[in-house]
């Protein structure tokens, strides 16, 4: 039964190993350039005013600067356009430098002196992702950040009204958390970039104080969003190397109609194409780039300061982070232009497909192509051209004059930008004013390029295939051959929408003739989000694609998009399969915040196991066995199921908001604008079918946990055995009466004038030395024994008639004897249990410990401290447990009913704790209040 235990536990480990390995590891390498500084990076301190100083200690306000600049703005006279940096968590206001460097040096070749005064926040470094109660205070000393910033500007006679905010993961959420603020003017803050910024929810919710900050933020921004709807904000995920943020939570809850709020993946901005990991997407240089680029076209020329046009902000925008169309923001050129009339630079193409180098030596030339014998027969007009200057090359001709066209209008603004080229497809039905087509091949200044184009049919250019069952685990394989005949061809993907889909998409290419040929573009276009993926690939070759999803899509109607921008006359060949490690990899991405509630839950019925044992038999069972027992999906998920399915009819629902209940937690809304979807999105069942196996790995970190528990302080007994004298009583390590009040009442007073989290890890190392003691007791009664002469030989796993009949007359058993021995070891393993039990609290409260020490020098009180409402109780708690034992519990009138409360509470526990992980220690203490009565009554 054991072997059994450790073999089901150990498979379940490997799997839970092969997920993490794939979510820590399975992506691609960082193919982002670093930014360097190219002269010493200064900080200068920004002065505030006394009350703002005294009322934020740990809190500054920098300005960022290099070389001469640095000098030129010593005494804080600034003229340039300003811009704040916001860390987030953890992170330190030195991360501004990537931008203030690439941005001075971009001024350095604009002309007029335009540039940007960077300005960056010092937080501290807090951990606000963890400890929600710094993040109403960092963004106070924001808003007077904002206006100390706008307040040495007052000698221009254009001064700046307003400051970008640009906020790394935390940073960002507190950038929109401003606009709750009562006395915020809305007009400090018209442009708002987040990058790798949780805006939907906390990665991991560990005290109340960060989902009241969120939820203050989310109906600011939802109930108001008319008002709202000229602050831009753009959040720019980081993709699959992100495994701290995922990019589903980047997504900005906004109105579907709302054209100032975008969220995008940085795998889909244009220039870009990489994917970055939560810290270096602040120093990815393409994405820097493509900032700074941003708010250099954002300055209006007059003022020299950002734009307050909402219009132009996001075309701009759009321009840098969406499509990067040939024309720059602003331009608008629909009306007819003449092209110059030189006969021999013109040639009409009557084929379906063209193909054309240019020569080395620069010479104008057009391609002219003819509507009217198309329409009928195709339905778009397809072209790339690896010339990827920002210049104008198809234009729809209104007047033709013999072979070459006098009047035309370019068509060039849907020009898509890809690594290796850029493309344009036109839908013929657009063209109905047109009656030619050209594109220009003019290399006047001698640059070699090849442009490609043809005529297409969508009908016959887009085929389905349907991806293979999530169970299939990549035994069957879904494929699909293109004889490729034309430049472009989509495959859609049929039923791949949800997260918890992943494949491998392995495309081979091969030509019947070797030459040279513009590379091959694999696109997974996703219609629902901006998170495309783009992989570039030479030709032949065997490339294998990792398709899986940031976002489901909440309708379910159709799947992503396989685009294959392809070479002529070559073959395809598209096979897809399941990956079970990329499947295992998503769940935990996703579902992960869920596992360390089936830990807890399965270390409470491990508790509760034990209490069953010592009351039917008066033993403690052996600790591993109760944590392998401690799997019970049939007790525990079954009813949150079937109360989920319930919950679905109003009538229900009514009743439960009747009885003032809090709605059940799933999982974390995983489809775009999901603040405007009020009920749970077709799909999101999974989470509900998955949780069994979510369950396993929650029961198997308990599993190996509690082994690595027991080594640990099998160990540690052996260090400290020599500095203890040997006992072998039961009650070695218990305190007295007084010594227990006094230090209740001192770890009491410490929490409630110091911090909480304190006291509750001192109450912790209080029981570890008891069961130190224990496992110290045990180990030399154990050697006494096996020296000392015996009349007759013991039964080592039964249980002695004379040690139960002792039990029941409530007497202790001589101190060296086999029924000694046998009650230090039910004392160790039921303390044992409570050990691992209690080490769940410590873990949930850490994070509130990290920053109080680490602002011990600004403050010695934890303020506000999540752990205020439950720490006298489980300090009492602990403390009324370190002198429990078998006895006291077989012989208590409580137990029956300590018995019966883990598994309902087990059930709630899953019910309400998922996305409120806090909740936990309340649960625990629910159990473990009743357990340590026992041990009085």
């Amino acid at each position: 039964m054991k072997l059994a235990a450790v073999a089901f536990y150990g498979l379940a480990a490997g799997l839970l190993a092969v997920g993490l390995r794939e979510l820590l590891t399975g992506f691609e390498e960082n193919r982002c350039s670093m930014t360097y500084m190219f002269e010493y990076p200064e900080y200068r301190r920004v002065a505030l005013p006394r009350r703002v100083a005294r009322l934020y200690p740990a809190y500054g306000l920098y300005l960022y600067g290099e070389g001469v600049y640095a000098q030129e703005t010593r005494a804080l006279k600034l003229t340039g356009a300003p811009v704040l940096f916001l860390p987030g968590n953890a992170g330190s206001y030195k991360q501004a430098r990537s931008l203030g460097s690439v941005a001075l040096r971009k001024a350095e070749t604009m002309e007029g002196g335009l540039h940007f005064n960077v300005f960056t926040v010092d937080f501290n470094e807090e951990l606000v992702a963890l400890y929600g109660g710094s993040l109403l205070r960092q963004t106070h000393f924001l808003h007077e950040s904002i206006k100390a910033i706008l307040r040495l500007y007052k000698h221009l006679k254009t001064p700046p009204q307003s400051v970008v905010l640009v906020g790394h993961s935390m940073g960002g959420v507190v950038a929109r958390a401003l606009f709750t603020l009562p006395r915020f003017n809305t007009n400090l803050v018209s442009l708002i970039i987040t990058q790798a910024s949780p805006h939907l929810a906390p990665v991991l919710a560990l005290d109340p104080y960060l989902l009241d900050f969120y939820s203050a933020v989310r109906q600011k921004w939802v109930n108001q969003a008319n008002k709202l709807r000229n602050v831009t904000v753009l959040s720019v995920g980081g993709g699959y190397r992100d495994y701290q943020v995922r990019s589903g939570l980047t997504s900005l809850p906004c109105p579907p109609g709302d054209p100032n709020k975008l969220s995008l993946v940085v795998t889909a901005v244009p220039r870009t194409w990489v994917s970055t990991d939560h810290l270096s997407i602040v120093w990815c240089k393409e994405l820097v780039l493509a900032t700074v680029r941003t708010f250099f076209d954002l300055i209006d020329p007059e003022t020299r300061q950002f734009t307050e046009n909402s219009e132009k902000k996001l075309a701009v925008l759009n321009h840098h982070f969406v499509k990067h169309p040939v024309r720059l923001p602003g331009e608008t050129q629909d009306t007819p232009v003449s092209i110059s009339d030189l006969p021999d630079a013109w040639s009409e193409v009557n084929t379906l497909r063209l193909a054309y180098s240019t020569p080395k030596e620069g010479q104008p030339k057009f391609f002219l192509f003819a509507l009217s014998s198309r329409r009928k027969a195709y339905s778009h007009f397809y072209c790339r051209s690896n010339n990827l200057e920002m210049t104008s090359w198809v234009y729809g001709c209104l007047q033709k004059n013999g072979s070459s066209c006098v009047y035309a209008v370019d068509l060039s603004k849907g020009t898509e930008l890809l690594p290796p080229y850029k493309v344009l497809t036109l839908r013929l039905s657009d063209l109905s004013s047109f009656t030619h087509l050209f594109v220009s091949a003019s290399n006047l200044n001698g640059k070699q390029f090849t442009v490609e184009c043809e005529w297409q049919r969508e009908e016959s250019q887009t085929l389905s295939v349907a991806v293979p069952h999530v169970l299939s685990f990549g035994l069957t394989s879904s494929d699909v051959t293109i004889n490729s005949s034309g430049l472009l061809h989509t495959i859609e993907l049929q039923h791949f929408h949800q997260v918890y889909q992943a494949f491998r998409i392995n495309v081979a290419s091969q030509c019947k003739v070797q030459k040279d040929r513009l590379p091959s573009v694999y696109r997974i276009k996703v219609p629902w989000f901006r998170e495309d993926s783009l992989t570039t690939v030479s030709v032949p070759s065997v490339t294998e694609i990792s398709g899986m999803l940031h976002t489901s899509r909440p309708d379910n109607t159709s799947g992503a998009l396989l685009q294959l921008h392809t070479a002529p006359n070559c073959q395809y060949k598209v096979s897809i399969r399941t990956s079970l490690p990329r499947v295992l990899g998503q769940i935990l991405r996703f579902c992960g915040h869920m596992v360390p509630v089936y830990t807890a839950v399965t270390l409470l019925l491990t508790c509760g196991g034990q209490v069953s044992s010592i009351l039917k038999s008066r033993r403690a069972a052996d600790m591993s066995q109760m944590v392998g027992k401690g799997l019970q999906p049939h007790k525990v998920n079954l009813p949150v199921y079937i109360l989920h399915i319930t919950l679905s009819c109003s009538c229900f629902q009514e009743v439960w908001s009747m009885l003032f209940l809090p709605s059940m937690d799933t999982l974390p809304p995983t489809f775009p604008d999901a603040a405007f979807h009020e009920e749970e999105a077709p799909g999101e069942e999974w989470v509900h079918l998955l949780s069994p196996l979510l369950y396993i790995f929650g029961a198997a970190v308990a599993y190996w946990g509690s082994t690595l528990l027991r080594l640990l302080i099998r160990l540690i007994s052996l260090v400290l055995a020599p500095l203890h004298r040997p006992s072998v009583s039961r009650d070695c390590g218990t305190l007295r009466l007084r010594t227990q009040l006094l230090i209740t009442l001192c770890l009491t007073v410490m929490g409630g004038t110091s911090c909480g989290a304190l006291s509750i890890f001192a109450s912790f190392l209080f029981h570890l030395y008891r069961v130190l003691r224990l496992q110290m007791a045990e180990r030399s009664l154990r050697h006494m024994l096996n020296l000392a002469p015996r009349k007759h030989k013991e039964a080592e796993n039964g249980i002695d008639p004379k040690c139960l009949s002792r039990s029941k007359e409530s007497s202790s058993a001589p101190l060296l004897s086999e029924c000694a021995l046998q009650e230090v070891r039910d004392d160790l393993q039921l303390h044992l249990c409570l050990s691992a039990l209690f080490t769940l609290p410590v873990m949930l409260s850490g994070p509130s410990l990290i920053h109080w020490i680490r602002n011990l020098r600004y403050s010695t009180q934890l303020n506000p401290d999540p752990c205020w409402p439950y720490i006298v109780p489980l300090i009492f708690v602990y403390m009324l447990l370190i002198n429990c034992n078998t006895l006291k519990l077989s012989n208590s009138k409580l137990l029956p009913l300590t018995s019966c409360l883990p598994l309902p509470l087990a059930i709630i526990m899953v019910t309400f704790s998922p996305l409120h992980l806090y909740r936990i220690t309340y649960f625990l203490l629910a159990s473990l209040v009743p357990l340590a009565l026992c041990c009085l009554l």
